[in-house]
């Protein structure tokens, strides 16, 4: 069993853990060992409120992905099995197209010349372009538009294994539709909730493409950070840092996760 298993773990070994132990190698040693990167994260003003705007930009996309898809993914789940994959197949559509092209897409809409403020000036409801891209408004809206899907699906993974039979009985027993939605359906639907909401919390930390465009220079997030210590300083070590203090954070909110919910049903919403 071993032998078989060789390959599989020689792969993980070569692309995961020599990558991983290189970038916590690169945070700890120049021109001998030091924690200064490590030091300057925790001292430094530019460092703090970057990792605080960007926990603070996540939690709220991962807010509103919640309040937008459990509306999406309940319709999903009532709906007849055709009208089901119509509005899946909705969902998934965005994937046939790059996240650069979806994130210029809305920086075309959204600014200053835009569709929305030109649309919005010509029916005489403003006199000046609202400023609805370079800031956290146009990074928030963006992403919230792209990470939506991986929102729904593990919803919908949930919704479609609570037997229907359930709703019928409560709805025997003298509860009224929200009453029973409240008291059955949603409870057993925070599984899924809580697997989504994950998912997309950890994608929205490392997020790049869409607020490197619609942030402008102006939202600064920490894999922007990471970019520009490696591409204008060539600060690898910092760069190498900030990478190993964010993937903590990831871990540690798996971790957390995991005491609720099996980590196979965030991953592979099983």
């Amino acid at each position: 069993m071993l032998l078989l298993a060789s390959p599989a773990a020689l792969v993980i070994f070569v692309l995961l853990i020599v990558p991983l132990a290189w970038l916590f190698w690169q945070s700890i040693y120049a021109d001998g060992f030091t924690l200064e990167h490590y030091r300057r994260i925790i001292t430094e003003d530019i460092y703090r409120n970057t990792f605080a705007l960007t926990f603070k930009i996540s939690i709220i996309v991962t807010l509103l992905t919640v309040l937008l898809g459990y509306p999406v993914a309940y319709a999903a789940a009532a709906l007849p099995k055709r009208w089901a994959t119509l509005v899946l197949a909705l969902v998934i559509l965005p994937f046939w197209t790059s996240v650069l092209v979806r994130a210029y897409a809305w920086l075309i809409l959204l600014q200053r010349s835009g569709l929305i403020n030109k649309t919005l000036m010509g029916m005489d409801l403003i006199q000046t372009p609202l400023p609805l891209v370079h800031n956290e408004f146009g990074t928030i809206l963006a992403t919230v538009h792209i990470l939506l899907p991986f929102m729904v699906l593990p919803l919908y993974s949930t919704m479609q294994k609570i037997p229907g039979d359930l709703m019928q009985a409560g709805g025997s027993l003298g509860g009224n539709p929200l009453h029973v939605f409240l008291r059955v359906f949603f409870p057993l639907s925070l599984t899924g909730v809580l697997a989504g909401m994950t998912l997309v919390f950890v994608l929205c930390l490392g997020f790049y493409i869409t607020p490197e465009l619609m942030g402008g220079g102006r939202t600064i997030l920490v894999s922007m950070v990471v970019s520009r210590n490696v591409e204008l300083y060539n600060q690898w070590g910092a760069a190498s840092a900030v990478s190993v203090v964010l993937l903590a954070c990831v871990f540690v909110i798996f971790y957390l996760v995991s005491k609720l919910i099996p980590l196979e049903r965030i991953l592979g919403a099983k």
